[in-house]
């Protein structure tokens, strides 16, 4: 039998984390994504992103096979909006995940998407040169003056994506729940992810901006989130759902959309433990990458 696989909650940050070469969390994505390249070696990825919310009670899967890219944010260079990245669905993991969510209880439908911005702006990670593609979403002409020819056979594993939409509401069991029906994947060699922040607070972000100075709820709450992440996991879904009455949660999080996706993490973690690999609290942000579970030797 193969072992089962790491989950992930990745930190993913705007469009501008795939150039922003001198900023300290692009080489740890870059080693995230060494890591699930070169040692775990899915078979498929499954995304759970914060810029993905669907029906209040209903769940979708993405069952296209072919998945354009998602430019959902506005204000950036040109440039940006004309990246590429390397990608296909798999039609047959989304039927999968169907039967999943249905056999848990949980209203679900297919759909034919785009990836967002969630989802392959977090996936960026990969060396200068690009030899692994699959993380390397950097337009033909990018800031490193490497001319790149995307195509989705360069992609050195062939591994699809499928994105699922989080549930339109904030209800952090809920999404505990999600997490768990979706938990056999990981003996099947797929690798489950949530992208979002560990703090995210756009409305003070023009008051932060060029400031590395972290707003105090930005320490706080990344601390906090750590704390629940990492107790024992018969005690982690009570105290996750309980950080969101924390005092400084809607600080941390005016709406729960980039906070959800780490309780799907977890629950699909199941008895595995979490561990932060790395953080940074920066203006009204926090970069707290996780994992659940082990990587194999």
């Amino acid at each position: 039998m193969p072992a089962r696989t790491p989950v992930y909650y990745l930190s993913h940050g705007g469009p501008n984390v795939m150039y922003d070469v001198d900023h300290p969390v692009y080489p740890v994505l870059q080693n995230i994504g060494k890591e699930i390249t070169q040692k775990v070696k899915p078979k498929a990825i499954v995304v759970f992103s914060a810029h993905w919310q669907a029906g209040r009670d209903t769940i979708q899967v993405n069952a296209a096979e072919k998945t354009d890219l998602i430019y959902d944010f506005y204000g950036f260079p040109d440039e940006y909006y004309k990246a590429e990245y390397p990608n296909k669905g798999s039609p047959e993991l989304a039927m999968k995940i169907l039967g999943l969510l249905t056999e848990a209880g949980i209203k679900a439908e297919g759909v034919k998407r785009g990836l967002d911005h969630g989802v392959w702006c977090g996936f960026h990670a990969g060396e200068s040169q690009c030899t692994l593609d699959f993380f390397c979403p950097f337009p033909r002409h990018s800031p490193l003056n490497i001319e790149i020819a995307f195509h989705p056979e360069r992609n050195p594993l062939n591994v699809p994506i499928v994105q699922v939409s989080l549930f339109g509401n904030e209800d952090p069991d809920a999404h505990y729940r999600l997490g768990q029906a979706v938990a056999s994947l990981r003996d099947e060699g797929i690798v489950i992810v949530g992208a979002g922040m560990s703090v995210h607070n756009l409305r003070d972000f023009r008051f932060t901006m060029g400031s590395k100075k972290p707003m105090p709820y930005a320490v706080s709450f990344d601390n906090a989130l750590k704390e629940a992440v990492e107790v024992d996991p018969a005690q982690r879904q009570k105290t996750m759902s309980d950080l969101l009455k924390r005092p400084d949660a809607r600080q941390a999080h005016p709406t729960m959309d980039h906070l959800l996706p780490v309780h799907i993490a977890a629950g699909a973690a199941g008895q595995d433990n979490g561990k932060q690999t790395w953080t940074m609290p920066e203006g009204s942000m926090a970069w707290a990458q996780y994992r659940f579970g082990n990587v194999p030797a």
